[in-house]
């Protein structure tokens, strides 16, 4: 799918609208045959029920996932950095999607959207250094990512309405119910949509061969480029922050929501890209990427608020039947409120930024002595 030539791209894609149609055979997901204690037992029945499906079209589920933890140093090829990366968040996708799928704990979607997000961003940083079969799943990640995403949204905006209603009087804290029940009904739809596209067929066969071509001990051997990660990592990094510095330099008061989401994406990456390989500059690169979370947080609430003004905009200009004048107007102040946090995380962004280019002097510097040291063991060893 990353590649023009088409014998390495054997797997169709649908669109994001084609995979949210019910497949014939509602797939259980790779990871709920491998569960352990409460929530097994809690999903003993889907396995029972699935089983005979998934072994039909020859997607029964395999041993369970068991990567060692991801031992990352100077001495590893680019291309072994990356997959030990792709295992660990692997390795996370399998630990928080029965949780997801259960939807008892938002944060599991939170989390399980994190792990895809983080796949999405080796594959995209590393391409050159992997096998091509293992970019294949770019696409279908991209897909579940956007359909995850829209279940996530309503979460929040639901988490953040029991929040409002907390501090209203008690008296009018009946004017959030029509719009609570809105929105959870919002969510449910968004929930089947997402259960959908994960259950699809062809969303199962693809998640089940990446799995299995990281499980394989040869993952990383004969990758396009060699390259040690000790020569790669400098210009990988830059890269990445020139990429966050061109677009936070244009970033001022008045620039638009979107400038300021592209921000964001730029400081996600960078801050993705170097946590792969944080092990190799030590405490430079965790000061680093402490002050990139601080900044993405931020960002993120600017960004959360936007998605959420735009939604109550859009049910203010067209209601829905069951939405009384008394909580249109209780989403007016609702608006008020994002807009607040916005502002205030907006004038706080500067000052993210600001941290962020003390800490690159830093870890620019770091970057010679880790060179240095580590040429230096990797020929005592005889590397």
């Amino acid at each position: 799918m990353s590649s023009s030539n088409p014998s390495e791209n054997q797997t169709l894609v649908p669109s994001f609208e084609e995979a949210q149609q019910p497949s014939e055979i509602a797939l259980v997901p790779t990871a709920i045959p491998h569960l352990r204690g409460e929530p097994r037992r809690q999903l003993q029945s889907l396995d029972t029920k699935y089983a005979g499906g998934l072994k039909s079209v020859g997607l029964a589920g395999g041993a369970a996932l068991n990567f060692a933890p991801p031992v990352v140093d100077a001495s590893m090829t680019v291309a072994e950095v990356a997959v030990a990366n792709l295992r660990r968040y692997l390795y996370e996708w399998h630990l928080h999607e029965p949780g997801a799928r259960l939807g008892e704990d938002p944060e599991a979607l939170h989390d399980l959207r994190v792990a895809g997000r983080r796949l999405d961003a080796i594959l995209r940083q590393f391409r050159p250094y992997l096998p091509a079969p293992i970019l294949r799943i770019r696409p279908t990640l991209k897909t579940v990512l956007r359909a995850l995403g829209s279940a996530r949204d309503l979460d929040v905006a639901l988490i953040e309405l029991e929040a409002f209603s907390r501090g209203l009087p008690e008296s009018e804290r009946n004017s959030a119910e029509p719009l609570k029940r809105h929105l959870v009904s919002e969510s449910g739809r968004a929930r089947a949509r997402m259960l959908s596209v994960l259950d699809s067929l062809w969303v199962q066969r693809n998640l089940q061969e990446f799995t299995s071509l990281l499980s394989a001990p040869s993952a990383a051997s004969q990758p396009p480029s060699p390259e040690l990660m000790l020569q790669a990592a400098p210009e990988l990094i830059r890269q990445r922050y020139r990429k966050l510095r061109k677009g936070a330099n244009r970033l001022t008061p008045n620039s638009s929501m979107e400038a300021y989401h592209q921000a964001r994406g730029r400081v996600k990456r960078f801050r993705y890209t170097l946590e792969a390989m944080a092990v190799i500059y030590g405490k430079p690169a965790d000061a680093m990427l402490r002050t990139l979370r601080r900044w993405q947080e931020k960002l993120g609430v600017q960004q959360d608020a936007a998605v959420a003004s735009r939604r109550l905009k859009a049910l203010a200009s067209a209601p829905p039947k069951g939405i009384p004048p008394e909580t249109l107007f209780l989403m007016g102040r609702l608006a008020e409120q994002y807009a607040s946090a916005a502002m205030r995380a907006r004038k706080r962004s500067a000052k993210g930024y600001r941290k962020v280019r003390g800490r690159w002097k830093k870890l620019r510097v770091s970057f010679k002595e880790s060179a240095a040291i580590d040429l230096r063991q990797l020929h005592d060893s005889g590397t």
